[in-house]
C-alpha cells in the first residue's frame, strides 16, 4: 500500500496486481491523492487528468467512482482547466454509448458521478456546456436501470449546486424527470430524487408557487410504500417547500408568484393527512362515500413533514403561531374527519402523529417561557372543547348523561391535547409552578373537569395528564388526590365519575415512586376505604356495578405500588377482598354457571380480573411481603381461578360477542399472574391450562398481529438489522412503531411508569397481549404440543427457560415435532419467522446436547444451501448456521467452522440478491463473534471479502454494507491487540480495517456510517498509535447534529472513550477544524426527532467541542444519549477544567444565566411579518450561545461546577489563596486560579439556588454549599483580618432566604438549613448583626418544628418532615458544637495571652464574636436539648434489631410514625453524629447536674417533644430523680455510640464516627459520668474492646487519635475510681488491696481493663513500629535496627499511646503494677530506641519526649513495695534497662539516650538506681558522650550530668561525682590549648565550667580545696590580656567573659584558696590582671555614650567590678 501514496498511479506497481487487488490499490492512492490536493500540480496536471479519465473507464466500483470525480474536480479547481470540456465530453460519450451490457455499467455510471462532481465544483466557469450534459444524463435515465436513476439524481442534485440560478434553463426538464424518479420502485432513487428536488426548489419558484399544488400531491404519492428514509427525505423536500411557499421574498416583490398563508400551507399538509395521495380537487368513489382508509406511510411521512415545516420555520414563529397550528392539529383528529378515523387503530395513529408533531415543535423549539405560555394556550384549547361536551350534556343529568355526537367527535382532540399538556408540564418541572398557580388559566381545573368525560380514553388522559403534573410538582399530589377521593366519593352514583376519578387516583398513586417526598401515610388508608367501599357497593346498582367493581380492584392494584412499608398494614383486608372475589368451593362454581346472566357473568369476569391483577401488582411491587404465609394464603383461589378459565370457552359460546372483552381480559390476567407465580403452586392445573394456552395461540383471528408475539424470542437487538426500520430505534419510532398501543387498551397501565422511549404508556391491544401473556406463560409451562404460527416465539420461550435450568425434552417424537415445527418455519415469507426458526434451531439443539444431532442440523441447512436458488430458502438456512454456531460453537469441530464460511463466503457473493447477501453476511458476523481465536485462520480472506464487497457493492443497498458493517467489528473484535504488532500482515490487516472504515465513513447510509464509526472506535481502543486522530474527530464532529439517532449514539460513545485518554487532544482538534472549515462546522439547522433535536446550534468555533456538547444535551431527550454526553463532558471536564478553568466556567456560567427575558427580547427584536421572517430564521441563535437551556441542563451546569472545585482542590492550593493566585497571575498572565472567579462563582450559585426548578435550587445551594466550605478560611489580602466571602454575605443570605418560604418542599430546606449552618459555623461573618440575619432563618425552621406534627404539611409523605426536622437540628447542633469549640480555643489563648501579658483589640473583637456565636445559640439551648435527646432517642429505637420490633411504640417517636419508619431510617443516619456530639457537648457543659428549667425534670423516655408536648400532666409518667434521667441520659449515648462504633458500616461517613468518638471525649470530660463508667468495669472493657476493633477497621490517623484520648478519659476514670476507694479506706484505716491485680498481680482477659488498654496500645504501636513485636524480629529481645522517624501523624499515634501506657500502673493494685511494669517498659524503651533520630535543628522528635516523659511517669510511681518484691524490681529494671543502654545502636541519637539513662536515674527508687553494675554502665555513657566529637552530644552531656550531680538525694548523685568529676576537669584542662571556634564549642565549655562551679560545693571539705585549686587556673586560662581583648573572636571573648564571671564569683567564696593560688604562680596573677584592667576599659568604653543618660545603671556596673 506504501507504494500508492504518490501523487501519479503507480502504473508498474499497479500492473503487476490481481483484478481485486487493483481496485485496491486504486482507491488507496485515489484516497492519498484526495489528502494530498490541492498541491501544485501543473506540471503533472495532464498527466494526472489522464490517468483519471483512464480509470473511468475501467469499471470502478461506488466508492472508487466517488473519489475519481471529487479528484478530477479538485485538480481543475486547483489547476488549468484546459482539457476539462475534452473531459466532459469524453463522459458524455460514455454515457452515450450503445453498450448496456453490465459490464460496462459501472464505467456509465462513474461519468454520470463525475460529471456532477465537475459542475459542482467548477459551476458556472463551464459556460453553457452543462445544456447538452443534462440532456444527454436526462435521456440516459429513460433506458437506466435502478442504480443509474440513483446516481443520475444524485449527479443532477451536484450540478443544480454548482450551477445555481445559472441553470434555469433546465429546471423544468430536471423537475420532469425527477417528478417520475420520486414514484420509483427502487427507495433510494426515491430518496435521490427527493435531494434533487430539495436542490432544484432553492432557484426554482415554480415548484412553490405555480406547481405547489402538484408538488405537493407528488410527495403525497411518493409516500405510498415507502421506506423510513424515503419518508425522511421526501418529507425534508414537502417540508421546504411550504416554508419556500410562506417566506419567499420574490413571492411578495413579483405579483405573478403565488404566495400563500401560513395556514394555506397547513390545510395543504392537511388535505394529505386526511386524504392520503388522492389529490385536492377529484375524490374517488370510495372516498365520497367515507369508505377508504389513508395509508399509513402516507400519514407518517406528512407528519414528518409537519415537523419539519414547522422546525424550519423556528421557535419564533412558533410561538406567534402556536394557536393557529393548535387548532390545526387538533382539527385532524377529530371524529367529524371520517376519512381520518375509521377504526380505533386508526383513531390512535392520527392521535400519535399529532402528539408526535406537537412534541417534536413544542418540546424542541421552545424554551421554558415560551412553553409556559403555551401550555396556557393547550388549556385555553381544552377549556373549549370542555363547553362542547357540557353544551351536549346539559339537558342531562349528571348522573344519567348519554353521549351525544359531539362528544364523540371532541374526545380525540382531547386526548391529544391533555397528553401533550402533560408533556409540557413533565418536561418543565417545578419551573411549571406559575402555570398551575394562574387561577386565570386554571390548568389543574381544566383537567378535571374532563374526567367526567363519557370516553374512558379522554378520562384516561386526563389521568395521565394529572399524573405528569403531579410528577413535575410533587406539591400538588396530595391535594389532588384529596380532591380526587372527595369527587370520587361524592358522585359515587355517575359511572364516569367512578371510572375517571378512579384512574386519576391511580395515575397519582403511580406517581409516589417517583417522587421522592411521597404523600401522606394516612392517604393509603383513605384509598383502600374507598376502594372497599366500591367493591360492596357494586352490587348495590346494577347500572354502574362494572364501573365500581373495575374502579374498587383498580385503586387496590394502584395501592401496591406504594411499596410494602405501606400495603403491609393493608395486607389482611386485601388478602380478604381476594379470597372473597372467587368461589370458595367447586360446588360454588358450579351454582354461579347455573344461575348467571350474560350481564353477572360481565361483571364476574371483569371483578376477578381486577383481582388478578391487584394480586400482580402486589407481587411486583411488594416482594418484601411475600413471606410463605402470604404465598399460601395468596394461593387457595387459583385453581378456582384456573377452573373458570377451562369455563370460558362454553360461556362464550352461551352469551356471544358482549362477553367476549371480559373474557378475553380475563384469560390475560391470569396468564400474567400464574406467570409470577412459582409452577410449583399450580402444577396440578398444567394440563388444564396449557389447553388453554394453546387455544389463545392458535387462533386464526390472532394471526394479523402476529409479529409482535414474536419480539420476546429475539434474544439479540442486532437481528432487527434484518428487519428493517419498524423494529429499529430510530427519533421517529413513537409513529413509526407497527403495534399501535394506546392507554385505553389496559387501564391497569395508568400507574405504571411509561418506557423511557415513551412519553405515556402504550399497551398494546387485548388481542396481542394475550397472545405476549400466553407466550410467557408458555415458556414456563413446557408443552409437547406445539403448532406454528404464535407458538413459534412460544416455543422459542420453552427452550430458552429449558437451557437455562439444563432441562430437557424428553422422548425422540417431542424432539422429531419440533424439528418439523423449527425447519417449516426456517422456510416462511415471514422474516420475523425466520429469524424466530433459526434462534430456535440453536436452541433446540442446546437443549438437546448431542453432537450428532447438531451435526446432523447443520448438514441440512448445507445441503439445503447447496440446491436451493429460491431467496426464503437461503436466508433461513444461512442464518440458521450463524445461530448454531453461536449457541454451540464452543464444542464445534473446526471442520464445521470451515464449511460455515466457505458456504457464508459465497452466498455473500451472490450480488443478484442484495438480501441474501445481507443475511449470509449477518450470519458471518455472529460466527465470527462466536470463534473468537479459531477464527484467526479465516481472518484475512475474510477480511478482503468485506472490503471487495465494500468496493463493489452499490451504496443503494444499504442493507448489505450494514451488515458488512458488523462483519469488519466483529473481525477487528477478534484480532483485538494484534493490531498493535509491526509485522507485514498485521501492517496489512490494519490497512485492510482503516481503508474498509473509510469507505463506509462515505457511505450515504447514516447506519452505515455508524457503524465505521463504531469500528473505528474498536481501532482506537486496540491500535490508537495507527488511528489518524485528527480525521476521526472531525468525522464525529460533522455528524455530531445528525438526524439519525444510532449515528448520535455511535458518534457519542466514540467521544467518550476518546476523551479518557485524550481529552485535550480531541477538544483541540475539533476546535482547529472547525476553524478550518467553514462548511462543515457552521451553526447548523438539522432536523431530527421529536426527541428535540431540532434545533442544534452547534458552532464549535465559538463554543468549543465542550459547549456543542452542551447544546446536545440541551435538546436531546435521548436517555442514553443523553447519559453518554454526561460522561463524556465529566471526563473532559476532569482532564481539562483546570487547564481550562476560564472556558469551562465561562460555559457553566453561560447556561446558568440564560435567562428567559433573553427570549422576550429576542421576539421584540424580531420582525412580526412574513416579510421578514427569513432573516429572523438566520438570526434566531445568534445573541446567545445556549438559547432557552433546560433546566435539566442547568442542573448539570451546576453538577460541573461542584466538579470544578473538586479538581482545582487537588491541582493545588493556589485555586484557594487569592494573594498567591495574585502574585502566580502576575508572573505567567496565562495561569488561571480559581480564587480569581469567586465573584462569578457566587453569582452562579445564587441565580441556581433561586430558580424556579427545585431540582436546580438543591444544586445551587450544593454548590453555595462547597463554596462555602472551601472559600471560608480564605483572607482578603487588602483588608486583613478579613476574609474573601465575607464581602458576598448579603449574596448567601438572598440565596437561602427563598428556601424557607412556607411553600418551599422539604428538600430543598433541608439543604438550605445545611448551607446555613455550614455559613454560620465558617466564621466568615462575625458582626452579630450580620449573623442574626442567617441565624434569623434557623429559629423560624426550629419553630416549625417545635409546633409538632399537628403544624405539619400535609402535601408529602411523614418521611419528609422527619428529613426536614432533622435537617434542622442537625444545622443548630452542627452551630453549637463550633460555639462551644471556638469558646474552648480562645479561652485557651487568652489563658495564654493573659500569662504573658499580651492583649490586643483583634484578640477582644474574636473573643466578642465567639461570644456572639455562643449566645445566638444559648437562647434555645433549652428547647434544642429536648429536641435533641429526642431525636436520639427515636434514633436509638430505630437501630435495634428485628427480633426487637416489638418493642418500638405504636404510635411512633418524636419525630417518626410508625407507618413511615423505612423511610425514615436514612435521614437519622444522616444526622444522628452530630446531634449525638452537640448533645455530649450540652451535658458536658451543663455537668449533668441541672434539669429542664421549665419542667421541673426531664422524663427521658418520653421527653418534651412534639409527641408529648401538647399532652396535659396526668399523661406522663412519674417524674424521675436527677441521678435517674442523667443515668439514662449518659447510657442513651453511650449505647448509641458502643452500637454504632461497634460495627460501623462499610459506607458509614469518616465524619460520623468522629463526631462519635468526640462525643464520648466530651461527655468524659466532666466529673458525674467518668465516676459511672470507672466504677463499672465490665463497661470500661466493653467500651475498650469496642475501640481496639474500631483501630483495627479503619485507618484514619483522625479517628485513631480521637478513639485514644477516648482510651485516655476511661482511663483516667478508673484511676479515679481506684484513687477515692484507696482514699475512703484510709479514712476507715483499713488497707485492702484496690486496683486491678488485686494481691495476686493477675489480669483476665476480657474482664481486665488493664489488658484491654495495653491491647489497644500495642495494637498502635506495632503498626507504626512492627519491630517492636517479638515474633515479627524473630527473637524476644529488641533487635538492633536503625532507628526512623515517623510520620507527624504516627508521631502523635506513638505519643498517645505511650501518655496512656504511662497511666496504666496508676489503676492497680502493688502486684498488679509489677506484673504490667515489664511490658510497659519494654514497649517504652523499644519507641526510644526505634524513633531517636537525630534531628538537624537539635530537637528531640515527638515520640522520644513522649517515651521520656512515659519512662518518667511510670518510674515515679510510688505505690507501695512489699520487701520480698524488691529484689525482683531491681532485677527486672536491671534486665530491661542494661539491655537497652549496652545494646543500643551506633546511629540511636546519643542526646536521646543520655536524656533516658538521667530520667532512669532520677525518676526510679534507689534501691534500683544504685545496683552497682548499672551505674557503671551509666557513668560509661556519660564517658562515652564527653568524648564524642559533636559539641551538641557534649552539651547535653554536661546539661543532664548538671541536674544528676543537683540531685538531693546523694547516694544517687556521689558515685556519679565520683566518677565523673575528674573527666569534666580534664576536658576543661584540653580547652586551655584549644580555644573554641564556634558558638557549639563555646557552650559546651561554658556547661562544663558551669558543671565544675556546681560540683565544689558539693565536694567535701578535705578535697574542695584541691578541686578550687585545679578548677581557678582553668577559668584564668581561658582569660585574654588587654592588648588580645580587643583583636579576639567573639567565641574567645565570650569566654573570657564567662570565666571573669565564676572568677568573681569564686574567688570570694574561697578566698584563702584563691591567695595561695595567685602567690605561687606570679604569671597567673598578673594574666587575671591584666584581664580585670582590660574588661574595666572595655565597659567604660561600652557605658560612657550612655553615662550622661543612665548614670544609675553605670554605677551598678562600677559597683560589680570594684566587687572582685
Amino acid at each position: 500500500m506504501e507504494l500508492a501514496h504518490s501523487l501519479l498511479l503507480n502504473e508498474e506497481a499497479y500492473n503487476q496486481l490481481g483484478e481485486f487487488k487493483k481496485a485496491e490499490f486504486v482507491f488507496e492512492w485515489l484516497r492519498f491523492l484526495e489528502k494530498l490536493l490541492p498541491a501544485d500540480i501543473r506540471e503533472k496536471q495532464s498527466k494526472l487528468v489522464e490517468q483519471l479519465v483512464s480509470l473511468l473507464t475501467s469499471s470502478p466500483g461506488p466508492p472508487a467512482r466517488q473519489l475519481i470525480a471529487k479528484n478530477l474536480a479538485i485538480v481543475y479547481s486547483s489547476g488549468d482547466i484546459f482539457s476539462v470540456h475534452q473531459t466532459i465530453d469524453k463522459c458524455n460519450e460514455l454515457i452515450r454509448s450503445k453498450d448496456d451490457s453490465p459490464s460496462y455499467l459501472p464505467t456509465k455510471l462513474a461519468a454520470v458521478v463525475c460529471l456532477g462532481y465537475l459542475y459542482k465544483k467548477l459551476g458556472r466557469i463551464l459556460g453553457n456546456s452543462f445544456l447538452d450534459t443534462v440532456g444527454n444524463i436526462l435521456k440516459a435515465m429513460k433506458n437506466a436501470e435502478s442504480q443509474g436513476r440513483y446516481e443520475i439524481m444524485l449527479s443532477l442534485q451536484n450540478i443544480l449546486k454548482g450551477l445555481g440560478a445559472a441553470a434555469i434553463p433546465c429546471h423544468r426538464d430536471i423537475y420532469k424527470a425527477a417528478r417520475s424518479c420520486l414514484m420509483d420502485r427502487s427507495m433510494a432513487v426515491r430518496c435521490a430524487a427527493a435531494k434533487c428536488l430539495l436542490e432544484l426548489q432553492s432557484e426554482a419558484m415554480f415548484m412553490w408557487s405555480t406547481d405547489l399544488d402538484s408538488v405537493v400531491t407528488l410527495c403525497f404519492k411518493s409516500f405510498e410504500g415507502s421506506s423510513y428514509d424515503v419518508r425522511m427525505a421526501v418529507s425534508k423536500l414537502l417540508g421546504c417547500v411550504l416554508v419556500s411557499a410562506v417566506t419567499s421574498k420574490q413571492a411578495s416583490s413579483r405579483q405573478n408568484v403565488r404566495k400563500i398563508s401560513f395556514e394555506e400551507a397547513l390545510d395543504l399538509l392537511g388535505t394529505g393527512f386526511l386524504r392520503g395521495s388522492s389529490g385536492f380537487l377529484r375524490t374517488s368513489g370510495d372516498i365520497l362515500k367515507g369508505t377508504s382508509s389513508v395509508s399509513r406511510d402516507v400519514r407518517v411521512g406528512v407528519t414528518q413533514a409537519y415537523v419539519v415545516f414547522i422546525s424550519t420555520l423556528g421557535g419564533q414563529w412558533l410561538e406567534r403561531n402556536f394557536s393557529a397550528l393548535l387548532s390545526h392539529v387538533l382539527d385532524l383528529v377529530s371524529q367529524s374527519q371520517p376519512k381520518a378515523i375509521q377504526t380505533q387503530l386508526d383513531a390512535i395513529c392520527c392521535r400519535r402523529c399529532i402528539s408526535f408533531i406537537l412534541r417534536a415543535t413544542v418540546g424542541g423549539l421552545l424554551g421554558e417561557k415560551a412553553q409556559i405560555a403555551t401550555a396556557k394556550e393547550i388549556c385555553q384549547a381544552i377549556w373549549k372543547l370542555k363547553k362542547v361536551v357540557d353544551a351536549a350534556t346539559s339537558d342531562c343529568n349528571v348522573e344519567t348523561r348519554v353521549g351525544t355526537t359531539d362528544v364523540i367527535t371532541s374526545q380525540n382532540m382531547l386526548i391529544c391535547a391533555l397528553e401533550e399538556l402533560g408533556n409540557i408540564i413533565y418536561g418543565l418541572g417545578t419551573t411549571a409552578a406559575p402555570v398551575l398557580q394562574d387561577s386565570s388559566t386554571g390548568v389543574l381545573d381544566a383537567v378535571i373537569s374532563v374526567i367526567l368525560h363519557p370516553s374512558i380514553s379522554v378520562q384516561l388522559a386526563a389521568a395521565w395528564c394529572l399524573r405528569c403534573i403531579a410528577v413535575a410538582l410533587p406539591c400538588f399530589l396530595s391535594p389532588l388526590l384529596d380532591r380526587c377521593v372527595e369527587r370520587l366519593t361524592a358522585l359515587k352514583s355517575s359511572p364516569e365519575a367512578v371510572t375517571g376519578y378512579s384512574f386519576a387516583i391511580a395515575a397519582l398513586l403511580g406517581t409516589v415512586k417517583q417522587c421522592t417526598l411521597g404523600i401522606p401515610h394516612c392517604k393509603g388508608k383513605v384509598i383502600m376505604t374507598v376502594a372497599e367501599d366500591l367493591l360492596r357497593s357494586a352490587s348495590q346498582n346494577s347500572r354502574i356495578s362494572i364501573q365500581r367493581m373495575q374502579s374498587g380492584w383498580l385503586l387496590i392494584a394502584a395501592l401496591m405500588t406504594l411499596g410494602p412499608a405501606v400495603v403491609q398494614h393493608h395486607l389482611p383486608r386485601m388478602l380478604l377482598l381476594w379470597k372473597c372475589a372467587f368461589p370458595l368451593s367447586p360446588k360454588d362454581l358450579e351454582t354461579e354457571k347455573s344461575r348467571g346472566d350474560s350481564f353477572t357473568w360481565q361483571v364476574t369476569l371483569e371483578s376477578r380480573a381486577g383481582a388478578l391483577c391487584a394480586v400482580k401488582s402486589f407481587i411486583l411491587h411488594c416482594g418484601g411481603l411475600l413471606t410463605d404465609e402470604v404465598i399460601q394464603r395468596l394461593l387457595p383461589p387459583i385453581p378456582y381461578a384456573i377452573d373458570l378459565l377451562t369455563l370460558l370457552p362454553s360461556l362464550n359460546k352461551t352469551y356471544g360477542n358482549p362477553l367476549k372483552p371480559s373474557s378475553v381480559n380475563y384469560r390475560k390476567r391470569l396468564y400474567e399472574l400464574l406467570t409470577l407465580l412459582p409452577p410449583k403452586t399450580y402444577e396440578g392445573n398444567f394440563s388444564a391450562v396449557l389447553k388453554e394456552l394453546v387455544l389463545d395461540l392458535t387462533q386464526s383471528d390472532n394471526q394479523m398481529v402476529a409479529s409482535a408475539a414474536y419480539l420476546p424470542s429475539l434474544s439479540h437487538q442486532n437481528e432487527f438489522a434484518l428487519l428493517g426500520p419498524p423494529l429499529q430505534e430510530t427519533e421517529h419510532r413513537f409513529i413509526e412503531d407497527i403495534a399501535g398501543g394506546s392507554l385505553e387498551y389496559d387501564p391497569y397501565s395508568v400507574y405504571e411508569r411509561a418506557a423511557d422511549s415513551d412519553s405515556v404508556p402504550k399497551p398494546l391491544p387485548t388481542t396481542i397481549s394475550i397472545i405476549n401473556a400466553a407466550t410467557h406463560l408458555f415458556g414456563v409451562i413446557f408443552a409437547h404440543i406445539i403448532v406454528q404460527q404464535n407458538v413459534m416465539s412460544a416455543f422459542s420461550t420453552v427452550l430458552k427457560h429449558l437451557a437455562s435450568c439444563k432441562g430437557n425434552l424428553g422422548s425422540e417424537d417431542i424432539r422429531s415435532s419440533a424439528l418439523a415445527l423449527v425447519m417449516s418455519a426456517l422456510e416462511s415469507s415471514n422474516p420475523l419467522l425466520r429469524c424466530s426458526a433459526a434462534e430456535s434451531l440453536a436452541r433446540l439443539a442446546q437443549v438437546v446436547a448431542d453432537s450428532t444431532f447438531t451435526a446432523g442440523l447443520a448438514q441440512i441447512s448445507f445441503d439445503k444451501l447447496k440446491s436451493a436458488r429460491d431467496v426464503i430458502s437461503r436466508t433461513g438456512h444461512s442464518l440458521a448456521l450463524g445461530s448454531l454456531y453461536k449457541y454451540l460453537g464452543g464444542i464445534s469441530s473446526s471442520q464445521h467452522l470451515n464449511a460455515c464460511v466457505g458456504i457464508l463466503y459465497t452466498l455473500s457473493q451472490d450480488s443478484t440478491s442484495p438480501e441474501v447477501q445481507t443475511w449470509a453476511l449477518h450470519s458471518l458476523s455472529l460466527i465470527i463473534d462466536s470463534a473468537g481465536p479459531l477464527y484467526h485462520v479465516h481472518v484475512e480472506s475474510t477480511l478482503s471479502l468485506v472490503l471487495m464487497l465494500l468496493l463493489t457493492v452499490p451504496p443503494a443497498y444499504a442493507e448489505v454494507h450494514q451488515s458488512l458493517g458488523r462483519c469488519l467489528n466483529a473481525l477487528i473484535a477478534t484480532l483485538g491487540p494484534e493490531l498493535q504488532g509491526s509485522s507485514t500482515t498485521v501492517s496489512a490487516l490494519r490497512a485492510s480495517c482503516l481503508l474498509s472504515c473509510t469507505v463506509m465513513q462515505d457511505n450515504p447510509d447514516c447506519l452505515v456510517q455508524a457503524q465505521a464509526i463504531s469500528c473505528l472506535q474498536q481501532l482506537h481502543m486496540f491500535a490508537p498509535r495507527h488511528v489518524n486522530l485528527s480525521s476521526l474527530v472531525r468525522g464525529l464532529c460533522v455528524n455530531l447534529s445528525s438526524s439519525y439517532l444510532l449515528l448520535r449514539r455511535a458518534v457519542l460513545a466514540c467521544l467518550h472513550q476518546l476523551v479518557q485518554r485524550e481529552a485535550a487532544e480531541v477538544s483541540e482538534h475539533a476546535v482547529a477544524l472547525a476553524k478550518d472549515s467553514k462548511e462543515d462546522f457552521a451553526p447548523v439547522k438539522k432536523i431530527t426527532s421529536y426527541a428535540c433535536v431540532i434545533f442544534i446550534g452547534i458552532n464549535i468555533r465559538e463554543v468549543g467541542l465542550e459547549g456543542a456538547l452542551l447544546s446536545l444535551l440541551d435538546k436531546e431527550l435521548d436517555p442514553k444519549l443523553c447519559q453518554d454526553i454526561r460522561e463524556t463532558l465529566t471526563h473532559m471536564l476532569i482532564s481539562m477544567a483546570v487547564e481550562k478553568l476560564s472556558f469551562w466556567l465561562k460555559l457553566c456560567k453561560d447556561v446558568l444565566a440564560a435567562s428567559m427575558s433573553d427570549a422576550s427580547e429576542l421576539k421584540e427584536e424580531v420582525a412580526h411579518t412574513d416579510d421578514e421572517l427569513a432573516l429572523a430564521l438566520e438570526n434566531d441563535e445568534r445573541f446567545h450561545p445556549f438559547l432557552h437551556p433546560r433546566w435539566s441542563t442547568r442542573v448539570f451546569a451546576a453538577e460541573c461546577v461542584c466538579k470544578i472545585i473538586s479538581q482545582c482542590e487537588n491541582a493545588g492550593n493556589a485555586h484557594f489563596d487569592i494573594a498567591l493566585a495574585q502574585e502566580m497571575k502576575q508572573r505567567d498572565s496565562r495561569d488561571d486560579f480559581l480564587v480569581l472567579h469567586l465573584a462569578d462563582l457566587i453569582r452562579m450559585a445564587f441565580m441556581a439556588a433561586t430558580d424556579h426548578s427545585d431540582h436546580l435550587r438543591l444544586s445551587g445551594l450544593q454548590m453555595l454549599l462547597v463554596l462555602i466550605r472551601k472559600f471560608a478560611a480564605v483572607p482578603e489580602p487588602e483588608f486583613p483580618g478579613h476574609v474573601i466571602l465575607e464581602q458576598y454575605q448579603a449574596n448567601v443570605g438572598a440565596a437561602l432566604r427563598p428556601a424557607f418560604s412556607p411553600e418551599t418542599p422539604p428538600d430543598v430546606t433541608a439543604k438550605a438549613c445545611q448551607v446555613c449552618s455550614a455559613w454560620i459555623a465558617s466564621g466568615v461573618v462575625n458582626d452579630l448583626n450580620d449573623l442574626q440575619r442567617v441565624h434569623q432563618l434557623l429559629v423560624t425552621s426550629l419553630i416549625k418544628v417545635q409546633a409538632g406534627k399537628e403544624a405539619q404539611s400535609q402535601l408529602y409523605n411523614e418521611a419528609t418532615s422527619t428529613m426536614e426536622t432533622l435537617a434542622v437540628l442537625k444545622a443548630w447542633a452542627e452551630v453549637y458544637i463550633v460555639a462551644v469549640e471556638r469558646q474552648k480555643k480562645q479561652s485557651n489563648i487568652s489563658r495564654l495571652l493573659f500569662a504573658t501579658n499580651i492583649r490586643e483589640e483583634s484578640d477582644r473583637d474574636q473573643t466578642s464574636s465567639v461570644d456572639d456565636l455562643l449566645q445566638l445559640v444559648q437562647a434555645d439551648l433549652g428547647n434544642l436539648s429536648k429536641l435533641w435527646l429526642a431525636a436520639l432517642q427515636d434514633f436509638a429505637l430505630l437501630t435495634l434489631p428485628l427480633e426487637y420490633i416489638s418493642q418500638l411504640p405504636i404510635e411512633g417517636g418524636a419525630f417518626y410514625t410508625a407507618e413511615t419508619i423505612e423511610n425514615s431510617r436514612p435521614h437519622y443516619q444522616n444526622s444522628w453524629a452530630l446531634i449525638l456530639y452537640a448533645t455530649a457537648l450540652w451535658l458536658t457543659n451543663t455537668g449533668f447536674l441541672i434539669g429542664d428549667s421549665d419542667e421541673g425534670l426531664t422524663n427521658l423516655s418520653r421527653p418534651v417533644t412534639p409527641t408529648t408536648m401538647c399532652q396535659d400532666s396526668t399523661s406522663k409518667a412519674a417524674v424521675k430523680s436527677p441521678e435517674d434521667v442523667n443515668t439514662e441520659r449518659f447510657h442513651l449515648i453511650l449505647g448509641i455510640s458502643v452500637e454504632f462504633l461497634c460495627s460501623p458500616r462499610s459506607d458509614a461517613a469518616m465524619e460520623d464516627i468522629t463526631s462519635c468518638l468526640h462525643a464520648l471525649q466530651a461527655m468524659l470530660d466532666v466529673p458525674w459520668p467518668r465516676t459511672k463508667i470507672g466504677s463499672d468495669q465490665e463497661l470500661s472493657v466493653e467500651l475498650l474492646n469496642v475501640l481496639h476493633r474500631l483501630i483495627l477497621t479503619r485507618e484514619s490517623p483522625d479517628i485513631q487519635l480521637a478513639a485514644l484520648e477516648v482510651v485516655q478519659h476511661i482511663l483516667f476514670a478508673a484511676q479515679e475510681h481506684v484513687k477515692e476507694k484507696r482514699r475512703s479506706a484510709e479514712e476507715k484505716e483499713t488497707l485492702p488491696e484496690f486496683g486491678e491485680g488485686k494481691d495476686t498481680g493477675g489480669l483476665i482477659p476480657g474482664k481486665s481493663l488493664v489488658f484491654a488498654t495495653l491491647e489497644m496500645c500495642m495494637c498502635i504501636l506495632v503498626r507504626q513500629l512492627p519491630q517492636l513485636n517479638p515474633k515479627i524480629t524473630g527473637s524476644p529481645g529488641i533487635t538492633a535496627g536503625k532507628p526512623q522517624l515517623l510520620s507527624e501523624t504516627g508521631s502523635k499515634l506513638v505519643s498517645a499511646a505511650l501518655g496512656i501506657l504511662s497511666d496504666v500502673p496508676g489503676v492497680c493494685s502493688p502486684e498488679g503494677s509489677i506484673a504490667v511494669l515489664p511490658t510497659i517498659l519494654y514497649l517504652i524503651i523499644g519507641v526510644l530506641r526505634e524513633t531517636a533520630v537525630k534531628l538537624p535543628t537539635g530537637q528531640i522528635p515527638l515520640t522520644v519526649a513522649a517515651s521520656l516523659q512515659a519512662l518518667k511517669g511510670v518510674l515515679s510511681m510510688h505505690n507501695p513495695i512489699k520487701q520480698p518484691t524488691v529484689s525482683y524490681i531491681c532485677s527486672m529494671w536491671n534486665r530491661l534497662f542494661l539491655s537497652f543502654v549496652d545494646g543500643a545502636h551506633q546511629e540511636l541519637d546519643q542526646s536521646s539516650l543520655l536524656a533516658a539513662i538521667t530520667v532512669f536515674i532520677l525518676s526510679a527508687s534507689p534501691e534500683v538506681t544504685t545496683v552497682e553494675c548499672l551505674q557503671m554502665s551509666c557513668i560509661e555513657k556519660f564517658k562515652s558522650a564527653m568524648e564524642s566529637k559533636d559539641p551538641v552530644i557534649q552539651l547535653k552531656c554536661y546539661q543532664l550530668l548538671l541536674t544528676i550531680f543537683q540531685y538531693p538525694n546523694k547516694a544517687i548523685s556521689y558515685p556519679y561525682i565520683q566518677s565523673l568529676a575528674a573527666s569534666i576537669v580534664n576536658k576543661l584542662q584540653e580547652t586551655e590549648k584549644a580555644k573554641p571556634e564556634n558558638s557549639a564549642e563555646l557552650q559546651v565549655i561554658q556547661e562544663g565550667i558551669k558543671v565544675v562551679a556546681a560540683i565544689i560545693p558539693l565536694a567535701q571539705e578535705e578535697h574542695r580545696s584541691q578541686l578550687v585549686a585545679c578548677f581557678l587556673p582553668i577559668l584564668i586560662s581561658f582569660l585574654l590580656d588587654e592588648n588580645a581583648l580587643g583583636s579576639a573572636t567573639n567565641s574567645a571573648r565570650s569566654l573570657h567573659e564567662f570565666a571573669l564571671q565564676y572568677l568573681m564569683q569564686i574567688g570570694p567564696q574561697y578566698s584563702s584558696v584563691f591567695k595561695k593560688l595567685m602567690a605561687a604562680s606570679p604569671p597567673m596573677k598578673a594574666r587575671l590582671e591584666s584581664a580585670v584592667k582590660g574588661n574595666q576599659e572595655s565597659i567604660k568604653d561600652k557605658t560612657s555614650p550612655r553615662h550622661s543618660k543612665n548614670p544609675g545603671k553605670s554605677a551598678s556596673i562600677q559597683l560589680k567590678t570594684n566587687f572582685l
